[in-house]
């Protein structure tokens, strides 16, 4: 085995470029899902045109990341960063010069595989070359992709649509992207190839993962527009997905060399980071995105006007990630508390969330967003130290890549779970507060006239809107509070990073036994013919 690289400023730099790259890989796909209306009006394609669009870039990103592992391991890690960096700016900037929607589609799938490359390398490289000292400060920047991305989203939407080019919604991602490309390239130093391993390479697993997760996205995405159980496409997608999922995770179990080590799960803290980060992604969906959309919807407000209270959640996170690593590296701390914290503090940020009212405007949130930016780093950081605290370095790919794909599939999840919620419920309201005004569809019982009918209308939708968010921060409480059990329950302490240790020493050449003679006294072999 290689010794290991000596971290340097050099290397240091590297790792700067993948933790850039991945950061801008999120933030530009939110960026676009956030105004995606506009673009597609932007591009002049239809409502239906652009939800594929989505939905073609996520499931093209969540099967990369199940790949990414094995890539990485064998053009090596260096050569497929500079190629995954390169390709999502080349593609970031070809997207918008799409002049057809297959041409789009096709840039779009591209794009996805691109970003898909990257994340995984994050978790990869901080396992890999950081000293025992600072692995968790490389775990803190994989969480910032978690907590800090998702908030840059909005402001920098607002951003682009007060200065009116919608191009810049997708070549905001090319010029930090080639700046990572050149600080890998001179930071990170080059493996050799490993071609011998295509011999080995799952590729039934990778052909029934691929087609399983595809097909879950593309059913999650697009189960709400076509109405789900009455849609044959949506049914033939989840059912075809989730069985060959259960094929695809059985095939793992006996593979010798799987894609999915399910075999890590019977360690109890992986199982736990598992199951916490999977859910852990409806939580700060839902935080940063109930605020955004409920002053947008209710209260009229401009994209700029929600630059102050996304920016409260976003920009503290670059300190306080690094903050919670620094507290939990200490043996003296036990994460498991700096954990439960943290989903505290989340637990009381929707106990407020819940009191929402139409009469709410942008003060009025900041008090939650403080509470939700300093839990969510005291969940996440923790929640990394202990799933990635028992796995040996040769175990990274194999954690990397579950982690990743679920991760990014639970994402879709919550986002359609999310969105589902909302729309359900404001139908539900709406219903219940016309039937208590006496109003028959759209008319007022009596003698309204019809100016106050349609006040009274756009009253009840208000209200149906206000009612379904304060829902959406109570539907969030059952969930923090069962991993507040579970963060007593499943893992055991972990402690923090320690050295490794020292080979033992290996006895000089010149050291002889007592009893054996000096080899000038040795019996000397005869010629043969002696």
């Amino acid at each position: 085995m290689a010794a290991p690289q000596p971290f340097n400023l050099r290397l240091a730099l590297g790792l700067v470029g993948i933790l850039l790259a991945s950061l801008m890989s999120g933030v530009g796909e939110r960026v676009t899902q956030t105004v995606l209306t506009d673009v597609v009006g932007h591009f002049g394609f239809s409502h239906d045109e652009g939800s594929w669009l989505t939905t073609l870039y996520s499931a093209a990103e969540v099967s990369m990341m199940l790949l990414a592992g094995w890539l990485a391991v064998t053009f090596s890690l260096r050569r497929f960063a500079i190629g995954a960096c390169l390709s999502l700016a080349l593609f970031s900037l070809l997207v918008p010069l799409a002049d057809s929607f297959p041409l789009m589609a096709g840039l779009r799938v591209a794009q996805g595989l691109a970003s898909g490359s990257i994340l995984p390398l994050l978790m990869m490289s901080a396992l890999r070359f950081l000293p025992w000292h600072s692995k968790l400060y490389g775990l803190s920047a994989y969480a910032m992709t978690a907590t800090f991305g998702p908030y840059l989203s909005a402001p920098l939407a607002a951003l682009y649509g007060d200065l009116g080019d919608w191009n810049l919604v997708f070549w905001e991602t090319a010029p930090v992207c080639l700046l990572a490309a050149a600080l890998v390239s001179w930071g990170l130093p080059q493996d050799p190839l490993k071609l011998e391993r295509c011999k080995q390479f799952d590729w039934l697993g990778a052909l029934l993962g691929v087609t399983a997760l595809c097909a879950l996205v593309a059913g999650m995405t697009q189960g709400e527009r076509l109405d789900w159980g009455n849609s044959p496409l949506i049914v033939a997608l989840l059912t075809t997905g989730g069985l060959v999922f259960v094929t695809f995770l059985i095939h793992e179990w006996f593979h010798p060399m799987p894609l999915y080590k399910l075999q890590l799960l019977a360690r109890r803290n992986f199982a736990f980071g598992i199951i916490t980060l999977c859910t852990f992604m409806f939580l700060t969906l839902a935080a940063g995105t109930i605020p955004a959309a409920f002053l947008g919807e209710v209260q009229g407000y401009r994209p700029m006007q929600l630059f102050p209270v996304m920016l409260t959640m976003a920009l503290p996170q670059l300190l306080l990630a690094p903050l919670v690593a620094t507290l939990i590296n200490r043996k003296s701390v036990d994460s498991r508390y700096v954990m439960a914290t943290g989903l505290v503090l989340i637990l009381i940020s929707c106990l407020l969330g819940s009191q929402l009212t139409s009469d709410w405007n942008r003060d009025n949130f900041y008090l939650i967003e403080v509470l939700n930016t300093l839990g969510q780093p005291m969940v996440v950081v923790p929640l990394l130290m202990n799933a990635t605290g028992a796995l040996s370095p040769l175990e990274g790919p194999f954690a990397t890549a579950m982690v990743n794909s679920l991760r990014a599939l639970f994402t879709v999840v919550a986002s359609t779970v999310y969105g589902s919620f909302l729309v359900t419920r404001e139908a539900l309201h709406t219903t219940r507060l016309g039937e208590a005004l006496g109003l028959q569809g759209n008319q007022p019982a009596g003698l309204i006239q019809v100016d106050a009918a349609s006040d009274i209308t756009t009253r009840i939708s208000e209200q149906a809107s206000v009612m379904s968010y304060a829902d959406a921060y109570l539907a969030i409480i059952p969930f923090v509070v069962a991993l507040l059990i579970l963060v007593m329950v499943l893992p055991i302490r972990a402690y923090p990073p320690q050295p490794a240790p020292a080979p033992a020493p290996q006895p000089e050449p010149a050291q002889r036994s007592q009893s054996q003679p000096p080899q000038s006294q040795l019996p000397q072999a005869q010629p043969s013919g002696a």
